[in-house]
């Protein structure tokens, strides 16, 4: 499908079909599903995947007057942000934003529906789509869908053409395993953009990239590598609880041995963002999966009973449940809870995902959705867990209103990070710490290190056996440790010169897990997205590489969009600090993970670094959780003890 094409561009050109064959851009030999002739389109700037960075990439290259095609693999727009992530959910500060990113970031979806789950309301996502489609409208881009990458050809250090096969998403919203038609398109461009959230372009283009998590010393890192296990919990992870022989349950594995700050091939957890109701006029009903099996979530199973045996209390009782599912309620739509064993998602599979296959794709992004149903069918029939909570989560259904096409499912899993770009500089937690000083800013980006866990592991405690999380951590919450944001290197989004010269990467930048893990947020997409496609504009204008596109020049382009390329606090003001004032409400905004109006220890560590020791002196009802009380009380004795800072310090 072909929306608005340029001029400019050719469609279905035979002869330079042959031509590509001839050179050797496009393979002779055709496989059975393959079309004889491609169809062929040009432009001066290709764009892979029609998320947020890639839709505003486009529009900041056409406003220059250049030709694009995008080319999306689904049948929708948006991304995430067209699939339940809220525009400003990331954002804790609007004014560390700028151009085209600013102004959607204000308008997005607000002349849609509000819809409400669980006495929370957020945008429809509908409507966030419905805004982009009216983008690419008013801005005549070409785009076509339901094609995903299928190779690239080279010539030296220069992308020359890619090829697409057809592959439509299936009825659920869900990649598919075997393309429709291979081969069946070949875009020729001067400049490409990967604005894919897999970075499926990097590796055929013959690109360096990273995946997995660097050692603590690769870069001198505090928090790299493996983290200590959490949320521990004394249940067997064997399918006969004392019999190890037995094997182990599904959804826990083995601990590969490593130490903390270790690297490793594993990444954070992935999961759909939901929106449900239990509205019968809107609501779509969670079917189990074919072949559901109810051993399959015994572990579940035993983490419910543990639960109801040690949470007398009905009200906290009632909370873990959700957290288990539906999740964590975000601004209208669930999101995992990593503050529990289980959640919304399987772990231990991004991996697989973030340097896989398009197969690999498309069964982990089935197993997440299948998996999701199968939990939604065991808390609602499993007699462990208490009849009122299976009567209250059976009421549940998808909301149609949210994702019609697709019987209310989301049709972009919400992939956090997968490959990563190695390029001429990486984004480092140093960086997140403003403890780096950058010469080319192409923007801003503020966010606390926040990852979600990567496995879920079983182990020897006490004498018996336990299953714990290992991956999490949100350090500075939403507003990052130092609470001001830091600038994003031209470098980051750049291959190195001697790979591809030809390409920009403005959602898998060059980063380490844990830098990654800061600047993964889309408004940060969005503004990299825009100044990709102003960098494209000025490397074909200027008949140079994308490393080579004149500095000054370029901070002049992005300044005349309106980019915000610096932060300074003599100037500059967050709308979400109050460096002037601490209260309780702002050590929620910095700690608070799990939403529950109190900072517990792990909260408290992550959100406070350095400070860990301070957590008892506070916590003064020894129930390990700081409260509004607690705080305030301290804050009293701060003002009346000037010197507290270092009477505690003499008393430790």
């Amino acid at each position: 499908m072909l929306l608005s094409p340029t001029p400019s561009v050719f469609v279905q050109s035979p002869a330079l079909a042959t031509l590509c064959v001839m050179l050797g851009f496009l393979s002779a030999t055709a496989s059975p599903m393959a079309n004889a002739a491609p169809r062929v389109l040009e432009a001066d700037v290709c764009i892979y995947a029609a998320t947020p960075s890639g839709l505003l990439a486009a529009i900041a290259s056409r406003q220059r007057g250049k030709s694009v095609v995008i080319v999306e693999p689904s049948r929708w727009v948006g991304g995430m942000l067209g699939a339940g992530l809220k525009p400003r959910q990331d954002c804790p500060n609007i004014n560390a934003t700028g151009g085209l990113t600013r102004e959607l970031l204000h308008s997005l979806g607000k002349n849609g529906e509000i819809l409400t789950s669980y006495g929370r309301s957020g945008l429809n996502p509908a409507a966030i789509r419905h805004d982009f489609e009216k983008l690419i409208h008013d801005h005549n881009l070409q785009i076509v869908f339901d094609h995903r990458i299928a190779s690239c050809q080279k010539a030296h250090t220069n992308i020359v053409s890619v090829t697409f096969d057809e592959a439509p998403f299936d009825e659920l919203g869900c990649p598919v395993d075997k393309a429709g038609v291979a081969d069946n398109l070949c875009v020729i461009a001067r400049i490409y953009i990967d604005a894919s959230y897999e970075g499926d372009l990097m590796p055929r283009a013959g690109v360096s990239y990273r995946t997995g998590r660097e050692a603590s010393q690769d870069f001198n890192e505090q928090h790299a590598g493996v983290q200590p296990p959490a949320e521990l919990t004394p249940i067997s992870p064997f399918v006969r609880a004392e019999d190890p022989s037995s094997g182990l349950l599904k959804w826990v594995e083995s601990d590969h041995g490593k130490p903390v700050g270790a690297a490793d091939e594993y990444t954070q957890a992935y999961n759909y963002r939901c929106v449900t109701t239990d509205d019968p006029e809107h609501r779509l009903p969670i079917t189990a999966p074919d072949h559901y099996n109810s051993a399959d979530f015994e572990l579940v199973g035993r983490y419910v009973e543990h639960l109801t045996q040690v949470t007398k209390d009905a009200d906290s009782l009632r909370k873990k449940l959700i957290g288990i599912c539906p999740g964590w309620m975000n601004s209208g739509e669930w999101n995992y809870q990593r503050e529990s064993l289980f959640s919304q998602a399987p772990l231990g599979v991004s991996h697989i995902y973030a340097d896989g296959s398009h197969a690999d794709h498309a069964r982990i992004w089935k197993m997440h959705q299948n998996y999701l149903r199968g939990l939604y069918e065991f808390m609602r029939s499993d007699p462990r867990v208490p009849p009122w909570y299976r009567e209250e989560i059976s009421k549940l259904g998808l909301d149609r209103r949210a994702h019609p096409e697709t019987e209310g499912w989301p049709h972009q899993l919400y992939i956090r990070v997968a490959r990563r770009l190695k390029g001429c500089t990486t984004i480092t937690a140093h960086d997140v710490y403003n403890r780096t000083v950058i010469g080319d800013p192409i923007g801003l980006a503020q966010y606390g290190i926040d990852t979600y866990p990567a496995r879920r592991i079983w182990m020897h405690r006490d004498g018996g056996f336990v299953v714990g999380i290992e991956g999490k951590m949100f350090i500075g919450g939403s507003a990052g440790p130092t609470n001001v944001p830091y600038p994003i290197s031209y470098r980051a989004i750049t291959p190195l010169p001697q790979e591809c010269t030809n390409l920009l990467v403005p959602v898998c930048f060059s980063a380490t897990h844990l830098g990654y893990a800061s600047a993964r947020m889309e408004p940060v997409f969005m503004i990299c997205g825009e100044s990709a496609g102003i960098a494209a504009c000025l490397a074909i204008d200027q008949k140079t590489t994308v490393q080579t596109v004149n500095p000054t020049s370029l901070q002049e382009a992005l300044t005349q969009a309106r980019q915000k390329l610096s932060w300074d606090p003599r100037r500059d003001t967050s709308p979400a600090s109050k460096p002037e004032t601490l209260s309780f409400e702002t050590l929620l905004h910095a700690c608070d993970a799990d939403a529950d109006a109190s900072v517990n220890r792990s909260e408290w560590g992550q959100g406070k670094p350095g400070w860990e020791w301070l957590f008892d002196i506070i916590d003064t009802s020894r129930n390990e959780r700081i409260e509004r009380e607690e705080y305030d009380a301290f804050q009293v004795y701060k003002r009346t003890h000037p010197d507290w800072l270092s009477r505690r310090q003499e008393a430790r």
